[in-house]
């Protein structure tokens, strides 16, 4: 009988509400006072977050919108998914995470939240988010988690208008103590459907931009979305680099469908916001059975890929991204023609193989590594090992976890445990 893979990533789309109107909205989103009649209610999102539960992956939820902090019962919802055991995150444009909220969030057992940060030119980001004074509220929104102890990420769009801004974005990430800089990559879609996206040619230098700079920055994750060129990328600038044995499919790659999916606000579920293809609404059958059952997600965790992407010989590093040949009218398999590189061999390049099985754990490093939340546990594991590998050991102890803490989170631990 077919499995189907762990559901390590669920974003759940609360609303279209927004104070914002971004140029680049995936969405569309309306107006605040607007809403949606089709709107999920309390009870359908606390269904969806039960019935993830019963999955048993450690499923990451990310509750987003729109914007989410629109929804009064956004506190009621968080509270639930936690009780359920699941990590609960949430995706916003920061303007409305008052101390206040911030302290209610916390305290409903709010893991993180991710904060979309397009530029250090207060200008620019108004400009680009649809509303004067929003970078000023995003800022205070940003402070208000960082004094009250929530785990936060940034996020940061690239365009044509704010790519310069990479290394300068990183080192505000690092002096705002965020976990992490997530740099998105857009696929012209919904409101961003007319709004200016990089060259190719940029897109590329970009991509190496990141994976130098995560090479020399031990405080901060630095790591590409929408962008899975970024493994072929990594691997043409060092083959034998460690980081090649952490990702691919299972991390910087290209997850839709085989680790993560999206939920509309109306119930409808996609491979990821970009892929408009619905295959299953919860308010017909539950997420678990969509997730077993979608022909569109087994096209997605077994590709037969098409022209330029099929021939490549980075096909399984990287696989290209497959809402693009959508977005540009042509099918879910076919070449994503944003990438510029072109195929040179018919050797197929192999994902490099983990060290799993050639490290030991000493008992007190295994149990230090149950207490870390499930939705990261595997990611810890593979760090640590790959990390112990690299220093010619054989044994993850204690110390190499306090070591790879204090690199990467100032020895605090990556997130809270869950209750």
């Amino acid at each position: 009988m077919y499995s189907a893979p762990e559901l390590s990533l669920l974003a759940i789309n609360l609303t279209r509400r927004c104070n914002l109107a971004c140029e680049h909205c995936y969405l569309d989103a309306t107006t605040l006072r607007d809403g949606h009649a089709d709107e999920m209610s309390t009870e359908e999102v606390c269904g969806i977050l039960e019935d993830a539960a019963t999955m048993d992956n450690g499923t990451m939820v990310v509750l987003t919108g729109g914007e989410p902090l629109a929804r009064r019962d956004l506190e009621d919802i968080v509270r639930f998914g936690t009780d359920q055991d699941l990590a609960i995150v949430l995706g916003t444009n920061g303007t409305l995470l008052t101390k206040r909220r911030v302290r209610s969030l916390l305290e409903a057992g709010l893991m993180g939240a991710g904060v979309s940060v397009d530029s250090l030119d207060p200008e620019f980001h108004d400009r680009f988010r649809g509303q004067a004074g929003s970078w000023q509220k995003t800022m205070n929104g940003i402070e208000n988690c960082r004094v009250a102890g929530l785990s936060f990420q940034l996020h940061f769009s690239v365009t044509d208008g704010n790519v310069h801004e990479l290394q300068d974005m990183i080192e505000f990430a690092r002096l705002a103590e965020a976990r992490a800089l997530n740099i998105f990559f857009l696929v012209c879609t919904g409101r961003g459907e007319s709004y200016s996206d990089i060259s190719p040619l940029r897109y590329e230098q970009t991509l190496q931009e990141i994976v130098k700079a995560q090479a020399k920055c031990n405080d901060l994750i630095i790591r590409p979305r929408c962008a899975p060129h970024f493994k072929r990328v990594a691997h043409q600038l060092n083959p034998q680099s460690l980081m090649n044995r952490l990702s691919g499919r299972e991390g910087d790659g290209c997850i839709a469908g085989i680790h993560y999916a999206r939920i509309c606000d109306d119930g409808k579920v996609t491979a990821c916001p970009y892929i408009k293809t619905v295959t299953g609404n919860i308010r017909e059958q539950p997420l678990s059975s969509i997730w077993q059952d979608s022909p569109e997600f087994k096209q997605l965790r077994e590709p037969d890929l098409k022209g330029r992407c099929g021939r490549c010989e980075y096909r399984q590093l990287c696989g290209g991204c497959r809402a693009r040949p959508l977005a540009a009218g042509h099918s879910l398999m076919d070449a994503d023609e944003f990438c510029s590189y072109v195929p040179r061999t018919d050797a197929l390049i192999e994902p490099l193989q983990g060290v799993a099985g050639e490290i030991g754990w000493t008992d007190e490093a295994y149990i230090r590594l149950q207490r870390i939340p499930r939705f990261i546990r595997k990611m810890v594991k593979k760090r640590a090992e790959v990390f112990v590998a690299g220093q010619g050991e054989t044994q993850v102890t204690s110390e190499h976890l306090a070591t790879l803490s204090a690199k990467r989170f100032g020895g605090k631990p990556p997130y809270r445990s869950s209750r």
